[in-house]
Parts: C-alpha cells; sequence; structure tokens
C-alpha cells in the first residue's frame, strides 16, 4: 500500500521538555500551542487549580511564552483567540463543585471570563472570527455548536438535518467553515453558519470512522478507521451531493513509522499529527 509521510511541522523547543504535555493543537493561523504543566494530572483525583505555561511556535519560527493563572481542567483542550487570548476547556463537566467548564484567558495569563459548553467535548476549535466550535462525542446529544467567546450559542448542529449526529468524529475549522463527520452514517458535512441561503450542505460518504478530513476545493482526505485502518489516509473528490473516494494508502511518520499514540488537528487543506511523547507536530497538505 502507497505510503504518505508526514512534512515536519513546528516543534516544542527542548528547554521545555522538562515539563508534561497536558495538551497541544495548531491554531487557525498556522501557531502550534503546547500546554505545560508541572506535573501530569493524577488518574485517582483531580488536580486543584494550577499555574501553566502555553509555548506557542508560529509559523515563521518566534516562540513565545504565556503564563496562565489558576487553570481548572484535569484533560483539557486548548486554542487562542484572534485578539491573543487563549481558551482551555475541560473534555467533561465536574458538576460537584459548581465551575465553569471554559475559562478564558488575557494576554497576561490571567482568568478574563468562564462559561459552560455541555460534557462531552471530542473536539475544540477557535475559527477566524474568534468563535469557538464545539463538537461532542455521544455521551451528549448537542452534536456541533458554535459558541461567542463570551459563552453564546451562535449556531447548532440542532434541526440541521444532519443525519445520524451521535458523535462528532472528525471535525474540521478554517476560515469561518466547518467540516464534520459524524457517527453512525459518517457524512461529511459542510457548515457556513454565515451563508443564510445554504448554511448547511451535507454530502453522502462511503468513509468510516475517520478522525480527521482536510479539504481543497472539490478535494478531499480522510485520516483514520476503525481498528487495522487507523492510520488510512483516503483521498477523494466532491460532488454536490456526495464524496468519491479515489485512492488510499498509509499516513506515517516523517520517519516512516506509524505514528502510534497521537493527536490530530485538521485545519483546511491541512492534517496536523502530533504523536508521543506530542513535542513535535507532522502535517499532510491536501495543497501540498
Amino acid at each position: 500500500m502507497q505510503k504518505t509521510a508526514l512534512v515536519p511541522y513546528a516543534r516544542l523547543p527542548r528547554t521545555h521538555h522538562d515539563r508534561h504535555v497536558l495538551t497541544s493543537t495548531v491554531d487557525v493561523f498556522g501557531a502550534a500551542h503546547w500546554l505545560l504543566a508541572e506535573r501530569a494530572p493524577r488518574p485517582d483525583g483531580d488536580l486543584p487549580p494550577f499555574d501553566a505555561l502555553v509555548v506557542s511556535v508560529h509559523p515563521d519560527g518566534n516562540v513565545e511564552l504565556t503564563e496562565l493563572c489558576a487553570v481548572r481542567a484535569r484533560w483539557p483542550y486548548l486554542d487562542r483567540l484572534p485578539d491573543g487570548r487563549f481558551v482551555v476547556a475541560a473534555s467533561r463537566t465536574r458538576r460537584h463543585d459548581g465551575a465553569d467548564q471554559v475559562q478564558v484567558f488575557d494576554t497576561l495569563g490571567r482568568e478574563a471570563s468562564s462559561f459552560s459548553v455541555g460534557d462531552a467535548i471530542e473536539h475544540l476549535l477557535v475559527d477566524e472570527a474568534g468563535h469557538i466550535w464545539v463538537g461532542h462525542f455521544d455521551e451528549n446529544p448537542a452534536g456541533i455548536r458554535r459558541w461567542s467567546a463570551t459563552g453564546k450559542v451562535a449556531w447548532t448542529s440542532y434541526g440541521a438535518d444532519i443525519p445520524g449526529l451521535y458523535d462528532c468524529y472528525a471535525l474540521n475549522v478554517s476560515g469561518t467553515t466547518a467540516w464534520a463527520c459524524t457517527y453512525m452514517d459518517f457524512p461529511l458535512t459542510e457548515i457556513r453558519p454565515d451563508r443564510p441561503d445554504r448554511p448547511v450542505t451535507v454530502r453522502a460518504n462511503r468513509v468510516r470512522g475517520a478522525k480527521a478530513v482536510a479539504v481543497h476545493g472539490d478535494r478531499v482526505a480522510f485520516y483514520g478507521g476503525y481498528a487495522e485502518e487507523r492510520d488510512l489516509l483516503t483521498r477523494g473528490e466532491l460532488t454536490e451531493t456526495t464524496v468519491e473516494p479515489t485512492d488510499t494508502g498509509l499516513l506515517t511518520l516523517p520517519t516512516g513509522a506509524a505514528p502510534g499514540r497521537r493527536r490530530v488537528v485538521a485545519r483546511g487543506s491541512r492534517i496536523h499529527v502530533q504523536a508521543e511523547p506530542f513535542t513535535e507536530w507532522g502535517v499532510f497538505d491536501l495543497d501540498g
């Protein structure tokens, strides 16, 4: 089977390798961010509020450091707003302590606001307009929603006629558009909330279980699948109503090895993959 190697994209500076990587992402403008703590959370108990360091590596190679005060999330998601503020969210709600799930930190690392978006976060991605897109897994029927940075719902998949939306497997946010693949029918859904005539376009899709999707013009690529297909890269073409697969192969690390445990972030034509120990990002670019 044909293999496609990821291209090295961004690397956590070695001076910060002594800290624990809580999470990492690539934002809508292409900057890579790592959220670091002094230690890993214990599986048998909650971390108290703790201070954390965000290390940002910009596309031009410049490195930026931001100290965040009193982070509450044990298993966090991270992204950056266009104005430089950071969003940190807990994947699960903690009803027993009443704490808001999402924290927004100002550019000095202080909590500026907080709110909740609902339990069972699978994806959290900020778009170019500063909206926060959240896709949920199957323990929350909310599906996909777009939130303002102040915690107001700006769009919801409820009533959007997305078939079989029980779990948001893949979510790509680029510009102000989102693309999603959802369990159990796995249609490729294009979401443009600011287009009043047709905010949602659903295309039938035969690829099952992909964890990421990249789109460029009328071309599409899916990464992942069930069981032995977890490293599968499937390319296809878009029609008005369907996705037509054209070829399949394997996506590997730059070394040619399988990624193993990894994080995946999709932005437009790009699928970013980060393998354990989560200090480096590689990229596959459908426009490359």
